[in-house]
């Protein structure tokens, strides 16, 4: 990156999307336009914001402080995204893009688009010679995501197809096949011809009765390194002398079930 691609890069921009951090449960994230927001602690003019310094600190016309940060893929996937399914939680999209190899320039067959959150995942890490073909059977869910990911400019990494991948011809030579369904194994042999050899497929299920078929059904179609593997996170409340995890934690949300095309 050059100095002055660094140097724009800590400038706020028309429709950057930032977080208005007034302290820690006080945070509002906004896509910078021209425009007035009303905030319990005042209001704000976006539009006043372009070409400030990130980190800086601005007041409401009420005379609050407040600093501007930029906001991350996932702060915008979680809190403006719409969402039509129940979402992959962040602790499964790390362990499914690491477990399918998904890097800059891959191409990706998903099945299961629902509201876009893990085409979008996938998309920011292929881009920008990379491409997704995402396929959803719902009309609903498949518009959604459209409108999702246009929201946060990765739709052009995409390709949406409203159609079932059990039936559809699909794409050839591909890198990674990440499947968000309830039947994985009723798809593979279309997938597996879709791979390359070397290439990953990553399943996602909710079950351990579904995880295990699939397991066992990779195996039978002679794919290699075939794990499952489910990812627990918890967090922990830091204080001096007193640190300790907290009492509630996310557990279980699905299993991933991963292999290699030989």
């Amino acid at each position: 990156m050059s100095r002055m691609s660094k140097r724009m890069n800590m400038i706020v921009g028309e429709n950057d999307w930032i977080i208005l951090y007034f302290s820690e449960k006080r945070r509002y994230i906004y896509q910078v336009s021209d425009k007035e927001i009303s905030l319990n602690e005042g209001i704000v003019n976006l539009g006043n914001l372009i070409g400030k310094e990130y980190g800086g600190v601005f007041k409401t016309h009420l005379g609050v402080p407040f600093r501007v940060v930029k906001a991350s893929l996932l702060d915008v996937i979680l809190e403006k995204f719409k969402r039509k399914t129940q979402i992959i939680y962040p602790k499964d999209l790390g362990c499914i893009i690491i477990a399918a190899n998904i890097k800059p320039g891959s191409r990706v067959i998903e099945a299961g688009t629902g509201s876009g959150v893990l085409t979008a995942i996938i998309a920011n890490y292929i881009q920008p010679s990379g491409r997704v073909f995402t396929y959803e059977i719902r009309r609903e869910f498949y518009e959604t995501a459209i409108r999702n990911l246009r929201r946060i400019a990765l739709d052009k990494f995409v390709e949406f197809k409203l159609e079932d991948i059990k039936e559809a011809k699909l794409e050839k030579n591909v890198d990674s096949v990440v499947l968000d369904l309830p039947d994985p194994w009723n798809v593979l042999q279309n997938v597996s011809e879709a791979l390359r050899s070397g290439g990953k497929i990553v399943c996602f299920v909710p079950t351990i009765n579904q995880a295990e078929k699939t397991h066992l059904t990779l195996k039978e179609n002679g794919f290699i390194f075939v794990e499952t593997k489910e990812v627990l996170e918890r967090k922990y409340e830091v204080k001096k002398g007193a640190t300790r995890p907290y009492t509630l934690m996310r557990g279980h949300t699905g299993y991933i079930v991963s292999a290699t095309k030989i």
